[in-house]
C-alpha cells in the first residue's frame, strides 16, 4: 500500500489561497461577496439539498456580510469562493471544516447556485480544492456526507475519487418523507493513486 504523500507544509487553515483552474477560479471571500451568496442560498435546490428547512428565515445581507467578511480570519477552516472564469461571477462555495487536526483528517462541503451548474465547473473546483488539501496541506482524510436524495452530487463526489462508506439512515425529514445521508470519503493515497 502506498504511504501517504509527504506534508509539504503543517496543515494550517490561516493561509487562504487563489486556486486557478480552466474553467473555475477559487479566492478567498469578502463580505461584497455576501449579496451574490445571499441570492445563492435562497435558491430552492440548494435549500433542498443542504436540508435548509424551506420555512426558515434567510440569513439577513448584514449577517452574510460578517460571515463572508470574516472567512480570512478563521484558521481551523478553509472557506473559497467558487468563480466562474467566463463570466467572472461567484457561482458557489468550497469549504474544508470540522478539523481533525491530529488525525490530518476534515470535513467537505460545497454548494453551487443556479448560473454554476452542469457545465463542470463543480468537478473541476472540488479536484483543485482536494488537491490542495492533500498535496499542500498534508491532509491525510477528507469525508462528506450527502442526503441520498442528490444523485448528481453523489456522482461528481465519486468522480472525484470519494469512497461510499455508509449510510445515516433517515437523517432528514423532507416534505413528510425519511432521507437517508451517504457517508463518503478519500484518503491522501487514493487521491495520489488516482492523479499520477
Amino acid at each position: 500500500m502506498p504511504a501517504d504523500p509527504p506534508i509539504t507544509t503543517p496543515t494550517d487553515f490561516s493561509v487562504k489561497p487563489t486556486l486557478t483552474g480552466e474553467k473555475v477560479l477559487l479566492r478567498p471571500f469578502t463580505e461584497d461577496d455576501a449579496p451574490t451568496m445571499a441570492e445563492i442560498l435562497a435558491d430552492p435546490e440548494v435549500v433542498r439539498f443542504t436540508g435548509t428547512a424551506p420555512a426558515a428565515p434567510s440569513p439577513s445581507e448584514a449577517f452574510l456580510r460578517t460571515w463572508y467578511g470574516s472567512r480570512s480570519a478563521q484558521s481551523d477552516r478553509l472557506d473559497l469562493a467558487l468563480v466562474d472564469r467566463a463570466s467572472g461571477e461567484v457561482v458557489g462555495e468550497l469549504v474544508f471544516n470540522e478539523w481533525d487536526e491530529p488525525n490530518r483528517s476534515c470535513n467537505f462541503r460545497t454548494l453551487i447556485g443556479p448560473r454554476g451548474r452542469d457545465r463542470g465547473l463543480g468537478t473541476e473546483a472540488i479536484g483543485l480544492f482536494l488537491g490542495y488539501g492533500f498535496e499542500r496541506l498534508g491532509l491525510h482524510r477528507i469525508s462528506l456526507g450527502v442526503y441520498a436524495f442528490n444523485p448528481r452530487a453523489v456522482r461528481v463526489y465519486e468522480k472525484a475519487g470519494f469512497i461510499r462508506e455508509g449510510v445515516e439512515r433517515e437523517t432528514l425529514l423532507h416534505e413528510g418523507e425519511w432521507i437517508d445521508s451517504l457517508c463518503m470519503s478519500v484518503l491522501a493515497r487514493e487521491w495520489a493513486t488516482r492523479n499520477q
